[in-house]
C-alpha cells in the first residue's frame, strides 16, 4: 500500500511528522536510490527501499514484534530528554531499531507492542480499526454501581467525550474494575475515574487487541510468535 514518505517516516519512528517533511525537503530521503524531495511523493514500505541518512528502513523480511510488561515510571518513548528509563531499556539484547506502538502513561504499567513495521503499528492506532484495549484499575476507594453505570454512559472531559466499549467489576466491593476501551486518548481511564470522584492508585494494560499479558514479570518482554503477528494482522484487515 503506498502512502505519502512523510507518513511512512513518521510511523516508523524515524521523526515526527513535521520534521519528516523537512528531513525530505533538505534531500535525506531516497527511495529505490533515488532522492525525493517532494512532499507529495509516496512509497510502500513493503515494496519500496526507504533509506534515510543513509540509513535503511526495515523491509518486512526484517520486521520483529516484541511485547515488554512495563513498569511504572517507565517512559514510552525510544529517548528521553529528561533523562528518565525508556521502554527502550527493557528489551535487553535487541539491536533492531523498534519503536512503541501507542503509549503508556509513566505511572501506569502492563503490555507495549513494540515493532518496526510501521504500516502495521499504524493501523493497530488508526480509529478505523477500533483496535480494544484492556485495563485493570485499583482504586483508592470502591466505586459504587451508580458511579460505574455513569462511566459506561461517558464522561465529558476536557471537551471530550470518552465512552468505554465495557466496565466490569473485577472484586465484589468495586476497587477493582476493568475497562475495555476502542480509543485511546491521553489519560482517558484515569480521566473518567476522576470525573465521578474515584482515584485510581494502579493502571495496567493486560490486553492490545489479540496480545494478552498473561504471565509475563514486570520489566521483562518476549517477541511475539507467528500466530500473533497473524492475529494483529487479521484484525487490522478489515
Amino acid at each position: 500500500m503506498k502512502e505519502r514518505l512523510q507518513k511512512i517516516l513518521a510511523h516508523a519512528g524515524v521523526a515526527s511528522r513535521r520534521e519528516a517533511e523537512r528531513l525530505i525537503s533538505s534531500g535525506r530521503a531516497r527511495v529505490n536510490g533515488q532522492v525525493v524531495a517532494e512532499l507529495g511523493s509516496s512509497a510502500s514500505l513493503g515494496e519500496d527501499v526507504i533509506v534515510v541518512d543513509g540509513r535503511p528502513l526495515a523491509g518486512p523480511e526484517a520486521f520483529e514484534y516484541f511485547v515488554p510488561n512495563k513498569p511504572p515510571g517507565v517512559v514510552t518513548t525510544v529517548r528521553d530528554p529528561q533523562r528518565r528509563r525508556t521502554v527502550m531499556s527493557l528489551l535487553r539484547g535487541v539491536r533492531s531499531r523498534v519503536y512503541p506502538v501507542g503509549r503508556l502513561d509513566a505511572d501506569s504499567e502492563g503490555l507495549l507492542l513494540l515493532t518496526n513495521d510501521g504500516e502495521l503499528a499504524h493501523r493497530l492506532t488508526h480509529p478505523r480499526f477500533g483496535i480494544e484495549k484492556e485495563y485493570v484499575v485499583e482504586l483508592a476507594e470502591p466505586a459504587s454501581k451508580q458511579e460505574l453505570d455513569r462511566i459506561r454512559r461517558g464522561i465529558e472531559s476536557q471537551g471530550e467525550r470518552l465512552r468505554p466499549q465495557q466496565v466490569r467489576r473485577e472484586d465484589a466491593a468495586g476497587s477493582c474494575v476493568a475497562v475495555v476501551l476502542a480509543e485511546g486518548r491521553k489519560r482517558e481511564v484515569r480521566r473518567m475515574f476522576e470525573a465521578v470522584g474515584r482515584r485510581v492508585v494502579r493502571l495496567e494494560r493486560r490486553r492490545f487487541g489479540p496480545l494478552r499479558l498473561d504471565d509475563l514479570p514486570p520489566g521483562h518482554f518476549r517477541p511475539l510468535t507467528k500466530d500473533e503477528i497473524e492475529q494483529l494482522r487479521a484484525a487490522t484487515s478489515a
